[in-house]
């Protein structure tokens, strides 16, 4: 697409480091399998007149992986024009305006914190219940009474309920 609009200088940001040394010869390819994609991007950056590769942390590339699965998600007529995709920026995120009320009474991390705390489901989940459970409780852990969620950078979040989230929120 950048050749296609003439684009004289291109900034490439990329999540895998090994890749962008690989790419600008500074690394050997090792594996043979990428050794044609790698011999291509080369060959494509001969095209510029200024190309500048940059690393970001995978944790910093959401909204690429984002397009990445939308775009495999969507059936490409057999033209070389594809529409370009609008994005809206919005200032609250989404799931934020679809987090449901708490049907029964109980906070949304009850089940997790109960598995962590003694290893019991609820009554009657479902077998595959159970296994999203147990793989969900992988990135929590229970620190006395309250729950933590683990980020990818190793930061914590604190699970709060419903009305606790209410207060926070005003």
């Amino acid at each position: 697409m950048a050749i296609d609009m003439n684009v004289p200088e291109l900034l490439v940001i990329g999540d895998s480091d090994l890749l962008i040394h690989q790419v600008q010869g500074e690394w050997a390819v090792k594996n043979p399998k990428i050794t044609p994609y790698v011999q291509y991007i080369q060959k494509l950056c001969k095209r510029f007149r200024r190309i500048e590769f940059k690393h970001t942390t995978r944790i910093h590339n959401e909204l690429v992986d984002a397009l990445a699965t939308i775009a495999s998600m969507i059936k490409h007529p057999d033209t070389s024009y594809i529409d370009p995709l609008d994005i809206e920026v919005k200032e609250k995120p989404i799931h934020c305006s679809h987090v449901e009320a708490e049907p029964d009474g109980l906070p949304w991390y009850f089940d997790i914190k109960k598995y962590l705390e003694i290893g019991a489901y609820p009554e009657n989940a479902t077998f595959n219940q159970k296994k999203s459970i147990c793989r969900m409780a992988l990135i929590f852990f229970a620190s006395g009474e309250i729950l933590y969620r683990r980020t990818p950078d190793l930061g914590l979040l604190r699970c709060v309920d419903a009305s606790e989230a209410a207060k926070l929120l005003e």
